[in-house]
């Protein structure tokens, strides 16, 4: 029992037995899969509203306090 690999064993037994993360979905109950939809849509809109406010910070050229970095003012 000493020789035994467990690390290897363990290994190569937790790959088949874990389900992927479509089997899982398809598992679930249909007002958790709800929710999991809900939380997916909630993130994508922050995910975009984060990208949109990036890329007109990236776009306003005309205001030059929104262009330079934080650490750019002196120290008050």
């Amino acid at each position: 029992m000493g020789n035994f690999p467990w690390i290897k064993f363990s290994a190569f037994s937790v790959a088949p037995t874990t389900p992927s993360e479509e089997e899982l979905y398809r598992a679930m109950a249909p007002d958790i899969r709800r929710k999991v939809d809900a939380a997916r849509a909630a993130r994508l809109a922050r995910e975009n509203e984060t990208k949109k406010q990036v890329e007109e910070q990236i776009l306003s050229q005309n205001n030059p306090e929104a262009v330079k970095p934080i650490w750019a003012d002196p120290p008050k």
